[in-house]
């Protein structure tokens, strides 16, 4: 019998993190949010497409790093650093 390691779905590899905390090019999904993360930002952050599962691609950040362009399901978003950090995320290894 195959261990049953082997059986579970494959995870993108990288680290969790902050969205906030990675550089432009970067490509990660997010796993969820901040467990300090306000109601009401959840909420919004949701409703703008940054759900659990949806693929993000860091695309620029302005030169004293806030705010920052991503992109989520084939439209841009332009988000502060203080509200990309309360979204976490893992990075994909492409």
């Amino acid at each position: 019998m195959a261990p049953a390691a082997s059986r579970l779905p494959a995870q993108p590899a990288g680290r969790i993190a902050a969205l906030a905390d990675f550089p432009p090019g970067s490509l990660v999904r997010v796993t969820g949010t901040a467990a300090e993360a306000p109601a009401p930002v959840v909420r919004r952050l949701e409703d703008l497409g940054f759900t659990a599962g949806s693929q993000v691609e860091v695309v620029r950040r302005a030169p004293l790093r806030d705010p920052t362009i991503y992109r989520v399901r084939d439209y841009d978003v332009c988000l502060r650093r203080a509200q990309a950090a309360y979204l976490l995320a893992r990075e994909f290894d492409e």
